[in-house]
Parts: structure tokens; C-alpha cells; sequence
């Protein structure tokens, strides 16, 4: 079995300290969890931008100063968010990924809808296109999201429309309220039905984190951790960051009897290429 690829999920845009004191905000935070993560065993951070006082943020110089301090740390792989689900509605669509042209090796890809708990998260067609000429001009690779086996279909004809190249990088986000619950027979399922030569990680929201961690090691995908789809280390037990998620994993994997991948292993197994220059 190849060797496991852990993706930290540092902070989203969403979780906050609130709920978890040491979810990181400012780029300074960012980095600094995901230094932490780097040195834990992630290959991948996954990052979300924020303000001050933690809401998200669309702001180009906060980008480019979260990826320069990522970026003079370690040698992580950069995965950032071009989600418009809290995007101003004063703002134009595109505004979700202005941040692009800082070349992250990898950046999220919403090409279908859904119920996001209360709020629709609404992503058609026509703005996944945008997306994709977007993240292509900037040679990055989309890890689609994936929160219902829909959206496989809607990523298989972007495919087939020449918008995404191959193989396609899919994330199962499973556990969100209106998607697909993280059940290891969903699981299942999803894997069932993406392309042959497809890579895939999952993702399982809150208590359900763990135990889609360990169904995703066991067969032969790639996990995503972090206090974005979880705060908890165990029942009443705050985690106290990131890092100490991604060490549970890595502990697993490995009484398991599957290796940790390393970043450059990664870029190998994900035929990345990595950019270190920022614009």
C-alpha cells in the first residue's frame, strides 16, 4: 500500500475560537500551525484565510502573507481555499480565488451544490468553468470536494469537457449536515464510483473525524485532519491544536503497518509542481 498523505486542516472559515481558543486567525497563527503539523507529519496544509477577529478573508495581501511565512518555514505542501461560501455578496465570484496567481500547488474545488447546515452553498457550472480556466492558468491542481456522489459526475464532465485534467485529486467531505453522512458503507460507495485512476482523501466532520481517518488508512486512501472539521481530541477534550491530530494519525497509520508520506513523496505521488516564488 503507498504511503500515507496527511492533510492539516489549520483553520478554515468557519470554526471558531469560540468553540476551540487555539484555532489559529492571523497569518503569523497560520503558519505556525501548520510549521507545527509539517513537523507532526502532514505533507499537505490545507488553509483558509481570516482576519483579525477570525472572519474570512478575501483580502489578496493576507493571502500572500500567509503563503510567504508557510513558505519560509517549511517545505509543506500548499493547498488553499477558493471557497465562495462566506464570500460578501458585494463581491464578485471570482474575488473567492483572487489569490491564485501566488501559485499554491493545490487549491480546493467546489463543482456542486449543497445544503451547507442552514446556509445553500450554491456552485454552478458556470462559475466551477471560471474556476478551472482560473486554476489551469496558474498550473495548480483542484482537489475536488466532494460532498455527495453528485458531484463526481459534475467533476467527471468537467473532465470530459477538457476543464480538469488527469488523474482527478478527490476530497470526500463526509459529515456535513445536507451531504453525505461519514459512514464507512458511504465511504464505500463514493470510492465505487470515481474514475480507475483517480487519488482520493476523506474527510469526517466532528466526532466522526477519527473513525473516517481510520477507514481511509485502512483502505488505501489519504486523510485530511485539523481543527476545521474537528475541535475535539477526544469526548470533552479539546484538541490543543492541529498538530496533535495529525500525531494521532500518524500513530494509527503506523501501528497499522502503513508509512507516512513526506512532502516531496507527495508531490511525486500527486505530480505536483512545486513553486516556491510568490507573485
Amino acid at each position: 500500500m503507498e504511503k500515507l498523505i496527511i492533510t492539516a486542516a489549520v483553520n478554515g472559515g468557519i470554526t471558531s475560537r469560540v468553540k476551540n481558543p487555539n484555532v489559529p486567525y492571523t497569518p503569523e497563527e497560520i503558519a505556525e500551525s501548520v510549521y507545527q503539523c509539517w513537523q507532526a507529519g502532514a505533507s499537505i496544509a490545507h488553509i483558509h484565510a481570516r482576519d483579525s477577529e477570525g472572519s474570512p478573508s478575501y483580502e489578496y495581501c493576507v493571502w500572500k502573507e500567509i503563503v510567504e511565512r508557510v513558505r519560509d518555514r517549511c517545505d509543506i505542501v500548499i493547498n488553499l481555499s477558493t471557497s465562495g461560501l462566506n464570500l460578501p455578496s458585494c463581491l464578485a465570484p471570482e474575488e473567492a480565488w483572487n489569490h491564485l496567481s501566488l501559485c499554491p500547488e493545490i487549491a480546493s474545488f467546489n463543482c456542486g451544490s449543497v445544503n451547507h447546515g442552514a446556509k445553500p452553498f450554491i456552485n454552478p457550472p458556470a462559475l466551477a468553468k471560471k474556476l478551472a480556466e482560473d486554476i489551469n492558468k496558474y498550473n495548480v491542481i483542484p482537489e475536488i470536494e466532494v460532498y455527495h456522489s453528485g458531484v463526481i459526475n459534475e467533476a467527471v464532465s468537467l473532465k470530459k469537457e477538457g476543464f480538469i485534467k488527469s488523474p482527478i485529486l478527490f476530497s470526500f467531505a463526509m459529515g456535513i449536515h445536507g451531504g453525505v453522512t461519514a459512514e464507512c458503507k458511504n465511504l464505500m460507495n463514493l470510492i465505487d464510483n470515481i474514475p480507475d485512476d483517480s487519488m482520493w482523501s476523506a474527510i469526517g466532520i466532528g466526532r466522526k473525524q477519527l473513525p473516517i481517518n481510520t477507514h481511509t488508512i485502512l483502505l488505501g486512501g489519504h486523510v485530511r485532519t485539523g481543527l476545521e472539521d474537528n475541535v475535539y481530541y477526544k469526548k470533552g477534550e479539546l484538541a490543543t491544536g492541529s498538530a496533535q491530530l495529525v500525531e494521532r494519525v500518524v500513530r494509527i497509520s503506523r501501528e497499522l503497518g502503513r508509512d507516512i508520506s513526506s512532502p516531496d513523496e507527495a508531490r511525486k505521488a500527486m505530480r505536483l509542481n512545486f513553486v516556491r516564488e510568490v507573485a
